[in-house]
C-alpha cells in the first residue's frame, strides 16, 4: 500500500482541516516517506527516543497526538537534527492529530476514556478553537468509585481536588492538560471534572470553586487515541501495528 491512502483514510476519518488548533499542532502529514508502509506504530510523543525505537521496530508510519513541531519553529541542530535524520533513515512517516483526535465521537480521547469509565450518552462539553473537544455525563456516581475506575482506565494512581460533592452527578472529562480551565469546566455546569493535569493553583481553585477535579495523567489520559487510530489504520490495509510506550508520568 501507499502513505497516500494512509494519510486520505485518516484525514477523512478525522478531517482535520475542519479543526481549530494549537497553531504547531500541524495536524496531519508533518513527515513523508517514501511512500510505501509495512508497519505502523502509534505513540503519544514524536519525541527522540519514540523516534528511535519506532526505527528499530521497522515502523514506517508513525502516529502521535503531539508532533514534531510541538515546540515551535526550532534550528535543525541537536535532538531536532538526530530525530529528522533518524525519520530519513527510517523512511518513517509521521502523521499527527492532537484536538481532531481528542474529540473524535469513536475514537477520541476522551469518547474512550468515558467507555473505559462506564459513561455513556455523553454530550458536548468545552469550547475551544471554535469547536467543543471534550465530553459531558449526567451520571450518579461516588467520587471515590470514579477515582477507582479511573486508576484502573489509566493503570496507575490519580490525585483528586475534592471540592465537589461526594457523590458526582454532572461529570465532565478533556484529556490532556486541561486543569488550569477548571472555572471555564465549572461555568459550563460540571460538579466534577476529569483531566489530566493541571497547574499548582488550579488544586485550590478547584475547591474554591465546588468542583471535583481528577489529575489522571497527562499522558495516560492520552494513549487511548493514537492506538485506536493505528488499529483503525493497520485495519483498514491488512499492516501489524504496534504501541511504542514512553510514558513521561506527568
Amino acid at each position: 500500500m501507499h502513505l497516500s491512502d494512509a494519510v486520505d483514510f485518516m484525514d477523512g476519518l478525522l478531517n482535520p482541516a475542519a479543526v481549530g488548533d494549537y497553531p504547531n499542532a500541524l495536524n496531519g502529514l508533518q513527515c513523508a516517506n517514501s511512500g510505501g508502509l509495512s508497519r505502523v506504530g502509534a505513540a503519544v510523543d514524536a519525541c527522540e527516543a519514540v523516534i528511535k525505537e519506532a526505527a528499530e521496530s521497522g515502523v514506517d508510519l508513525l502516529i502521535v497526538h503531539h508532533g514534531l513541531f510541538w515546540g515551535g519553529l526550532d534550528r535543525w541542530t541537536g535532538a531536532t537534527y538526530r530525530k529528522m535524520r533518524m525519520l530519513v533513515e527510517a523512511d518513517m512517516a509521521v502523521y499527527s492529530s492532537h484536538l481532531p483526535l481528542d474529540r473524535h465521537p469513536e475514537i477520541g480521547n476522551n469518547a474512550l476514556l468515558a467507555k473505559a469509565l462506564g459513561l455513556d450518552r455523553g454530550e458536548p462539553f468545552f469550547s475551544t478553537g471554535g469547536q467543543t473537544i471534550g465530553l459531558h455525563f449526567v451520571e450518579e456516581v461516588s467520587r471515590e468509585v470514579l477515582r477507582g475506575h479511573l486508576e484502573k482506565a489509566v493503570g496507575g494512581p490519580v490525585h483528586l481536588a475534592p471540592g465537589g460533592p461526594v457523590l458526582a452527578r454532572k461529570i465532565g472529562i478533556v484529556t490532556g492538560g486541561a486543569g488550569a480551565d477548571v472555572a471555564k469546566a465549572a461555568a459550563e455546569g460540571v460538579d466534577t471534572f476529569i483531566t489530566g493535569e493541571g497547574p499548582h493553583w488550579s488544586f485550590t481553585a478547584a475547591e474554591e470553586l465546588g468542583v471535583n477535579l481528577f489529575y489522571a495523567g497527562h499522558y495516560a489520559t492520552e494513549t487511548f487515541g493514537v492506538k485506536a487510530l493505528a488499529e483503525k489504520v493497520a485495519g483498514r490495509f491488512a499492516l501489524p501495528w504496534v504501541f511504542i510506550d514512553h510514558p513521561t508520568g506527568l
